[in-house]
Protein backbone atom coordinates (compact mmCIF):
# COMPACT_ATOMS: atom_id res chain seq x y z
CA UNK A 1 0.00 0.00 0.00
CA UNK A 2 1.31 3.39 -0.77
CA UNK A 3 1.52 6.01 1.46
CA UNK A 4 -0.79 9.13 0.03
CA UNK A 5 1.50 12.59 -0.56
CA UNK A 6 1.09 15.25 1.57
CA UNK A 7 -0.22 18.38 0.02
CA UNK A 8 1.66 21.68 1.34
CA UNK A 9 -0.73 23.78 3.01
CA UNK A 10 -0.37 27.23 3.73
CA UNK A 11 -2.34 30.61 5.28
CA UNK A 12 -3.38 33.47 3.13
CA UNK A 13 -2.38 36.90 4.76
CA UNK A 14 -5.50 38.55 3.26
CA UNK A 15 -8.34 35.87 4.01
CA UNK A 16 -6.61 33.69 6.67
CA UNK A 17 -7.94 30.50 4.89
CA UNK A 18 -5.52 27.49 4.52
CA UNK A 19 -5.52 26.74 0.83
CA UNK A 20 -3.04 24.75 -1.03
CA UNK A 21 0.63 25.63 -1.89
CA UNK A 22 -0.23 25.65 -5.67
CA UNK A 23 -3.51 27.67 -5.87
CA UNK A 24 -1.69 30.26 -3.74
CA UNK A 25 0.74 33.18 -5.07
CA UNK A 26 4.19 33.94 -2.78
CA UNK A 27 5.12 37.41 -1.84
CA UNK A 28 8.62 37.34 -1.23
CA UNK A 29 11.41 39.56 0.60
CA UNK A 30 15.20 38.77 -0.98
CA UNK A 31 17.99 39.51 0.76
CA UNK A 32 18.75 42.58 -0.61
CA UNK A 33 15.17 44.33 0.60
CA UNK A 34 13.21 43.75 -2.46
CA UNK A 35 9.90 42.35 -2.65
CA UNK A 36 8.41 40.55 -5.39
CA UNK A 37 6.03 37.66 -7.11
CA UNK A 38 7.86 34.15 -6.63
CA UNK A 39 5.44 32.22 -9.45
CA UNK A 40 8.01 29.47 -8.52
CA UNK A 41 7.68 29.08 -4.75
CA UNK A 42 11.55 28.14 -4.43
CA UNK A 43 13.75 31.35 -4.62
CA UNK A 44 15.24 32.01 -1.55
CA UNK A 45 13.89 34.57 1.22
CA UNK A 46 11.19 35.24 3.67
CA UNK A 47 7.69 34.51 1.47
CA UNK A 48 4.36 35.33 2.58
CA UNK A 49 1.38 33.81 0.72
CA UNK A 50 -1.72 35.37 -1.17
CA UNK A 51 -4.83 33.62 -2.71
CA UNK A 52 -5.28 34.70 -6.09
CA UNK A 53 -8.16 36.75 -5.34
CA UNK A 54 -7.70 40.29 -5.87
CA UNK A 55 -9.98 40.92 -2.91
CA UNK A 56 -7.41 39.06 -0.43
CA UNK A 57 -4.46 41.37 -1.54
CA UNK A 58 -6.56 44.48 -0.70
CA UNK A 59 -7.68 43.10 2.87
CA UNK A 60 -3.84 41.96 3.32
CA UNK A 61 -3.08 45.87 2.93
CA UNK A 62 -5.64 47.07 5.02
CA UNK A 63 -4.68 45.30 7.80
CA UNK A 64 -0.78 45.52 7.20
CA UNK A 65 -0.44 41.62 6.96
CA UNK A 66 2.35 41.80 4.42
CA UNK A 67 3.88 44.13 6.13
CA UNK A 68 4.01 41.92 9.47
CA UNK A 69 4.52 38.64 7.29
CA UNK A 70 7.83 39.84 5.89
CA UNK A 71 8.86 41.87 8.58
CA UNK A 72 9.27 45.20 6.91
CA UNK A 73 7.89 48.22 6.00
CA UNK A 74 6.26 48.20 2.63
CA UNK A 75 5.53 51.60 0.58
CA UNK A 76 2.37 52.32 -1.30
CA UNK A 77 4.36 52.80 -4.64
CA UNK A 78 5.51 48.35 -4.46
CA UNK A 79 2.08 47.26 -3.17
CA UNK A 80 1.08 49.01 -6.52
CA UNK A 81 3.32 47.22 -8.64
CA UNK A 82 2.51 44.02 -6.08
CA UNK A 83 -1.02 44.47 -7.56
CA UNK A 84 -0.21 44.75 -10.90
CA UNK A 85 2.03 41.77 -11.21
CA UNK A 86 -0.64 40.14 -9.87
CA UNK A 87 -3.55 41.25 -11.99
CA UNK A 88 -0.81 39.95 -14.92
CA UNK A 89 -0.71 36.39 -13.02
CA UNK A 90 -4.56 36.30 -12.78
CA UNK A 91 -6.44 33.87 -11.46
CA UNK A 92 -5.76 30.05 -11.98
Amino acid sequence: MKAEKKIPMRQCIGCREMKSKKEMIRVLRTEAGGIGLDDTGRKNGRGAYLCRNPECFRLAKKNHGLERSLKMPIPDEIYDSLEKEMMEIGPT
